[in-house]
């Protein structure tokens, strides 16, 4: 039974997939949930009591948990924190850990909609705070590293390709970025279950590979402190500042 989460936004996914074969193609079920945990502590509240109800539902317990598969970012940090903390302590225990990226997680719930790669090359677009956007250009897989720029650069960066972006951040871009075509977004008829499906469908596909371990979040941006006081950090490698890039 592997456990796949993602706790990058306000919205915490959570998929228990039981009884799947080797190669993931046949048999299985998946035991989902979507919560919005809000800001602050709300993935913390949350997220266990989340998991204790997916196990009751499959009637099953922490024991029978085979590998845990966790989105590594880029997203909120304390949220971020909070499940990359949580896939890392069941692996403490001998659980095999496996990780994906944002972006992957979004082009694969398009995917399981039906709606990638349907006008060519696309964008995916995550709120990167501060007036920013994460973004990453997407293919049959993603075609250039995942960076962060204003969102008033995007229009250049997107030209005529199509772009997705979550139902909350979607309307801030389209308000902030003139002259864009609007005609370019892409839309889900139900985000909530296409991103669940997507967590499924790409954490089952990463447990056929190797074992990844430790998990280290991608950041994609600083930490407010060291943004306000960049001497302090100016000695850290980037990999611990922005975290490892996917």
């Amino acid at each position: 039974m592997l456990l796949a989460l993602d706790t990058t936004t306000e919205i915490l996914h959570l998929a228990l997939l039981q009884d799947w074969n080797q190669d993931g193609r046949q048999g299985g079920r998946v035991f989902a949930r979507r919560v919005p945990a809000g800001v602050g502590r709300g993935h913390s509240e949350r997220l266990l009591p989340t998991l204790n109800e997916l196990m009751a539902e499959a009637g099953a317990g922490p024991a029978d948990l085979s590998g845990v598969a966790a989105c590594l970012g880029p997203g909120g940090f304390t949220s971020l924190r909070i499940g990359v903390a949580t896939a890392e302590g069941l692996g403490l225990t001998g659980l095999p850990t496996w990780g994906f990226s944002a972006f992957a997680l979004r082009a694969e719930a398009l995917r399981q909609a039906g709606q990638a790669g349907q006008q060519g090359p696309f964008w995916i677009l995550l709120d990167g705070q501060r007036g920013e956007a994460f973004h990453q250009r997407w293919e049959e897989g993603p075609t250039e590293p995942a960076a962060k720029h204003p969102l008033a650069d995007l229009p250049a960066r997107l030209g005529a390709e199509a772009w997705w972006a979550p139902e909350a951040f979607a309307p801030k871009v389209e308000a902030l970025l003139p002259g864009l075509d609007h005609g370019q977004r892409i839309t889900l008829a139900d985000e909530g279950e296409a991103t669940l499906a997507g967590l499924a469908a790409l954490a089952l596909r990463a447990s056929q590979g190797p074992p990844e371990a430790p998990l280290v979040p991608f950041y994609l941006r600083e930490t407010d402190a060291e943004v306000n006081f960049p001497h302090a950090a100016a000695h850290l490698p980037a990999a611990l500042r922005k975290g490892l890039p996917r």
